[in-house]
């Protein structure tokens, strides 16, 4: 989880870096049978870390806000990510 973690500040702050308003972050469902063994709590640990990760201060004042991504781009396996825009002056788009 924390290189996940890591990766997922990095892409955020690139993305506002770059000028995008809108990011997709696949997330995963989760494989039911391939967990069973380790209980129901370890099915879709990313799926439920990412939005907690967004609200920690080191990302909240990148991100505008979060919805669940459509069936067709990963639904509940994925988040739609609206990022802030720069206010350093910098280039935006």
């Amino acid at each position: 989880q924390a290189a996940a973690h890591r990766r997922l500040q990095m892409f955020i702050l690139e993305a506002q870096s770059q000028g995008y308003s809108l990011v997709l972050v696949i997330t995963g469902k989760g494989d039911p049978e391939g967990f069973a063994a380790l209980g129901a709590s370890a099915r879709g640990v990313l799926r439920r870390a990412v939005p907690l990760w967004l609200a920690e201060p080191a990302l909240r004042g990148f991100v505008v806000g979060f919805e669940t991504a459509a069936r067709r781009h990963g639904g509940e396996g994925a988040l739609y990510i609206r990022i802030r825009r720069r206010r350093d002056g910098g280039r935006e788009t």
